[in-house]
């Protein structure tokens, strides 16, 4: 992506000149800004920050590091870089330290960039992150007025709750929430095109600490300029969002690559083949099959997934994401029967029996497949679904074996199991469950609306 500055400028709604000088006093911010790490995400927030008119102290331990940024130059290579922090310097916005203490007295936020890399057995090293909360919690413990810290590293869940915050408190002597602020605001930084990135987020995103609304209210504030509504979320939501990010990132790659490999192996062009795909905004590039849920199936999606397999095994080309479809489909049909098997039961209601609402058919169906192996358990089975035929006039959908099984209405099966599998929704499935009159395990595949009867107990299925 090529940087364009003056469209940077403009997205900022600041005045501070991008490619002409800086004029001192223009558009300067009330809060000040320490940025803990002066490596890529670290340099470049420091950057934009000045850039939108925030005063920005950065912190390192690297005196290379402390030296370039004080004299208004970057550190690291990145396209237009070197102009924001030219202007910062020129303008008196930004300096640079190696003392967290005169940085913390200096400002009222701080942001902690530091670096999380892998350990030999893939989970994070998080020494970093315990070192620069360590060190902030020591100049915490001496300053009175209200300080907050921002996490920006990338960390696993529940890092804050168990790292971060235990290490603030015990090293400032102080409550997080209440006498300093804390939050996490995940970066979504491409190397290359950084500074477009912090400009144009596809999502902004803050973790909250309890009700520490105040140090929310101080992030909008430092992001008002970009012009993008933060999604204010719980703190270990926040944490796995990036996680959720880059995976979905390199499944897409490494599914367009094996795409690739297959339609070479046969002679197509590959990138007409994903243009066409990418085309298609309404199934292939949307929300559509993006909620957790339940396995699929039906008569597409598994056997056309069995075919393209079949086929790269037959040209002698590697499918290994293909194949771990199939197999995480396997894992989670597998799932929900472990969800049904941890409940005492030995009469099970099934509410939906199709592979999904509003059709009748039952073609490799995940819901039937659970049906048929409790059967094999010698399990009581009763079934609502409206959609199947209860005799073999009645459709293509008639199976003897699970026409017996059918019930007229949800309120029968739910009075006569002592574990309900919801697998789809239907119209007064809610007051049904509400009306349940004795204790019975809900196993829910389908999302529905928590019930409120205290007879029963909800199991959610990924929720």
């Amino acid at each position: 992506m090529e940087l364009d500055l003056h469209s940077i400028h403009h997205a900022s709604k600041q005045k501070v000149a991008l490619l002409d000088t800086y004029y001192p006093g223009t558009e300067t911010r009330t809060h000040r800004v320490s940025v803990f790490g002066a490596g890529y995400v670290g340099c470049v927030s420091s950057a934009c920050l000045c850039n939108d008119g925030f005063p920005v102290v950065a912190v390192d331990p690297d005196p290379f590091k402390v030296e370039h940024l004080a004299d208004g130059q970057a550190p690291i290579v990145e396209p237009g870089l070197d102009e924001l922090l030219q202007n910062a310097h020129a303008g008196d916005l930004l300096n640079a330290t190696q003392s967290a203490a005169d940085a913390i007295n200096d400002t009222d936020i701080s942001f902690c960039c530091v670096g999380t890399p892998s350990l030999p057995d893939g989970t994070l090293d998080t020494n970093h992150v315990r070192q620069v909360c360590e060190d902030i919690g020591k100049a915490l413990r001496h300053k009175n007025d209200f300080h907050i810290v921002v996490m920006r590293s990338t960390i696993l869940p529940g890092t804050m709750e168990e790292i971060v915050i235990p290490t603030l408190e015990r090293a400032s002597g102080k409550v997080a929430g209440r006498d300093f602020g804390v939050a996490y605001y995940p970066e979504f930084l491409r190397e290359s095109t950084a500074i477009a990135d912090y400009y144009k987020p596809g999502a902004i995103v803050f973790g909250q600490y309890a009700d520490d609304t105040r140090s929310i209210d101080v992030l909008r504030e430092l992001v008002g300029s970009i012009g993008v509504t933060p999604h204010v979320i719980p703190m270990r939501s926040a944490e796995i969002v990036k996680y959720a990010n880059n995976c979905w990132h390199a499944v897409k790659i490494s599914f367009s690559n094996e795409i690739g490999n297959i339609c070479k192996a046969k002679d197509i062009d590959s990138h007409v083949v994903m243009d066409v795909l990418c085309s298609d905004t309404r199934l292939n590039i949307s929300r559509a099959y993006m909620k957790p849920g339940f396995a699929f199936g039906g008569s597409c999606l598994p056997k056309d997934l069995r075919a393209l397999t079949a086929l790269g095994r037959s040209m002698n080309v590697p499918t290994p994401l293909l194949d771990a479809a199939r197999l995480a489909n396997n894992v989670q049909i597998d799932h929900a029967r472990s969800l049904v098997d941890a409940a005492p039961h030995e009469k099970i209601g099934f509410i939906g029996v199709t592979f999904k609402a509003d059709t009748d058919d039952l073609r490799e169906s995940p819901l039937l497949a659970l049906v048929e192996g409790f059967l094999g358990k010698g399990k009581e089975v009763t079934i609502y679904d409206p959609n199947v035929a209860r005799d073999a006039s009645q459709g293509r959908n008639f199976l003897k074996h699970i026409a017996v099984l059918l019930r007229d209405g949800m309120d029968e099966v739910i009075a006569s199991s002592e574990v309900i599998v919801v697998g789809n929704k239907y119209p007064g499935l809610k007051d049904a469950l509400e009306a349940a009159g004795m204790p019975v395990t809900v196993i829910d595949l389908a999302r529905i609306e928590r019930p409120e009867n205290g007879n029963i107990t909800y199991h959610g299925l990924c929720w």
